[in-house]
Parts: structure tokens; sequence; C-alpha cells
């Protein structure tokens, strides 16, 4: 693959993350966007304490990396969740999930862990998409 293949993607909102963070949000490289771990946090990156809202957050963060590419949840080809504390949440990870993401339409893998990279961060959310034909937004 060609260097010159590779778009980072930065939704405006995650302006700060590259720098403060030291990730990109995405990756639009050889027909598909790679997206970072999105996590249920504000735009001035508190993390939000209320599981229901956090899961929330994380999916509407996802959307956000995946609109700025000039994609959508159907444009999904695989997803990976990172759970802190999973048995006890996995029922309401499960129920935030689908008021968001289409049912049976790619691949899932859930994944508990011990903890993600900041304290009070129950989920993590990673996902790979097509890209559109034309190579979405410039």
């Amino acid at each position: 693959m060609d260097r010159l293949d590779r778009r980072p993607i930065i939704p405006a909102p995650m302006r700060a993350i590259p720098e403060t963070r030291g990730y990109l949000p995405g990756l639009a490289a050889g027909g598909f966007l790679f997206v970072a771990g999105q996590v249920g946090r504000t735009a001035d990156l508190r993390i939000i304490e209320d599981p229901e809202r956090q899961f929330a957050a994380s999916f509407d963060n996802l959307r956000l990396v995946l609109a700025e590419a000039g994609c959508g949840f159907d444009d999904i080809v695989d997803l990976t969740t990172f759970h802190v504390d999973f048995e006890r949440h996995w029922a309401l990870f499960r129920a935030v999930k689908d008021r968001y993401l289409p049912a049976a339409r790619f691949p899932v893998t859930c994944v508990g862990v011990t903890a993600l990279a900041a304290p009070g961060l129950l989920l993590e959310v990673k996902a790979i998409a097509r890209l559109p034909a034309d190579g979405g937004r410039e």
C-alpha cells in the first residue's frame, strides 16, 4: 500500500486528541476506515460516569469518526468492544448497542478487560468500516 493512501480522520470535536492523547481517532487506508477505540467521554475529554450514558457516548463518538470519513454504522465490517466489569454491565451494554447498531450485519467480538486507558471507563468500541466508493470525505 502506498503511504499516500493513508488519510487521518479527526472530527472537529476530537481535534485535541492527536496532541493531548497521541493517537488518531481514525485512519482511512486501503479502502477502509480504521477507528481507534471510542469511549464514553465528552468533547472536553471528561469521562461520563453513568454507565448507560457512557455506553451511548461511546457509540456517538464512533458515529462522529465514521461520519467524518463519509461512513455510517452500516459501513462497519468488524467491531470489537472492550468491557470493564463485563458481567455487571452486559445487559445494559447490549440494550444500548442494539439502539445504535444494525443487528447481525458484521462480526462483533466482545472482550472483558481489567482496566481501560483511564479510571472510570467501562467500555471501549473499536471498528473497521468500508469507505464509500469515492473514498469518503477529503
